[in-house]
């Protein structure tokens, strides 16, 4: 999957993939991939001015994940 570097602390780079609704997360210390997440969850994502707190309110712990 295709990852778009962003600017943040502690993620390095995002990647969402839209056929299987996959968002792919490479953080400083390891990449995790979140599923059946919806689109406008990537779109919203990656237009919050901090990465890291969008995630932790919107994404962790609402969505199954795995380490990849």
């Amino acid at each position: 999957m295709e990852r778009l570097p962003v600017t943040s602390s502690n993620i390095v780079s995002i990647g969402y993939d839209e056929n299987i609704s996959t968002l792919e997360i490479e953080f400083k210390s390891g990449t995790y991939q979140y599923y059946d997440v919806p689109c406008y969850i990537f779109d919203e994502l990656m237009n919050a001015d901090s990465k890291g707190s969008y995630l932790h309110r919107n994404i962790k712990g609402s969505f199954t994940y795995a380490q990849v």
